[in-house]
């Protein structure tokens, strides 16, 4: 398998489901523009279109190419005309969101991620609850996620902000980092070996571009400081894969900020809610008032806070009601609100009967 290949992760587990089309030729969907896309093959880089047939099997905006993706084109190098992408190589990973416009379609934002670095900087950005929801989009996405905190040097309680950060992020890994430092990156760094595609996700202006810019040697995306108001805006416009100096992949794109919850891993990120709601005498405790419910126990006994519950209810809310439009979220709400009574059918014969025996 060509080096080039190899560094920008095309693995044996490609490699075999590539031999399903002995006619066409493996590359990596390394931009996306509005009707077209750039492709790194073993040989060079070159534009591509879908072909016809893969636009009309195409039943939602998923189905379409997207950074990251492994894809099978007609050729090995440029040339004048376009190349032509027939078809889309099963995914390992992907980020998604909702696409613009469409209740129930999604779109792919990036795929084929091994390892996600959850940026938050240590000064206004600092959000526990931010950081609980982008590790529940990390977590689903098939993804690692790493913890990186950055502008440390702003920063004068950093084990304590480390302890609360460890009581909500099991098992993942927390790297300190200072953007006025020029060895700040390096912890980053180790984590990205040859093949291996990373990608940053956090808010604008926690330094991301300075990192992804450090680690690639070059002042590739334009940065832009955090306002006043800590709500900087990033500049990139496109979404891009970047080949790193010494080996593995970065993509960067906007859409990952505006990531919401249509798809989420709550469980892992919040295993220690599920270990208590799996001990609670009703297996359909909605951890309120309920007798024997052990997640409001571990609140009175200061073993989980009340912040945590509200953040873990309200995103398990967010995640149910996302891609639904007005009328389904209250359709939902409603049916949730008379489920005691069997549904909104069943309460509305109760009603019914209550004023009949007036």
């Amino acid at each position: 398998m060509p080096d080039k290949l190899i560094n920008l992760g095309f693995t044996d587990r490609f490699a075999q489901e590539a031999t399903l089309y002995p006619d066409l030729h493996p590359a990596r969907v390394i931009a996306q523009y509005k009707e077209l896309y750039r492709v790194a093959t073993a040989e060079s880089e070159m534009l591509a279109e879908i072909s016809g047939k893969m636009r009309h099997a195409a039943v939602d905006m998923s189905d379409y190419p997207a950074v990251g993706d492994f894809v099978m084109i007609d050729r090995n190098e440029g040339s004048q005309d376009h190349a032509i992408i027939h078809h889309t190589l099963t995914r390992k990973s992907v980020f998604i969101r909702k696409a613009a416009g469409k209740a129930h379609d999604v779109q792919v934002v990036a795929a084929n991620i091994d390892i996600v670095f959850i940026c938050m900087s240590l000064n206004n950005d600092f959000n526990l609850r931010r950081l609980e929801r982008y590790l529940a989009i990390a977590w689903d996405s098939g993804a690692t996620p790493v913890i990186v905190l950055t502008k440390a040097d702003l920063c004068a309680d950093i084990p304590e902000k480390l302890h609360e950060i460890e009581t909500i992020a099991f098992g993942v890994d927390v790297l300190v980092t200072s953007s006025l430092s020029k060895d700040g990156y390096t912890a980053v760094l180790k984590y990205i070996t040859l093949g291996q595609t990373v990608v940053f996700i956090g808010s604008s202006g926690v330094g991301k571009s300075t990192l992804i810019n450090r680690i690639l040697g070059e002042e590739l995306i334009e940065t832009r400081e955090i306002r006043r108001d800590d709500k900087g805006r990033h500049a990139t416009t496109n979404r891009e894969l970047f080949l790193i100096p010494t080996g593995g992949c970065i993509i960067d794109t906007p859409g990952m900020r505006e990531l919401g919850l249509e798809s989420a891993n709550l469980a892992r990120t919040f295993v220690d809610i599920d270990e208590l709601a799996a001990q609670c005498k009703f297996k359909d405790c909605q951890h309120e008032n309920e007798p024997g419910c052990m997640v409001k126990k571990a609140i009175a006994e200061g073993t989980l806070t009340e912040e945590r519950l509200q953040s873990y209810l309200k995103l398990k809310k967010e995640a149910k009601y996302e891609g639904m439009n007005s009328k389904q979220i209250e359709k939902e709400k409603i049916s949730t609100m008379f489920s005691d009574f069997g549904g909104i059918k069943n309460a509305k014969r109760y009603i019914k009967s209550k004023d009949k025996g007036k």
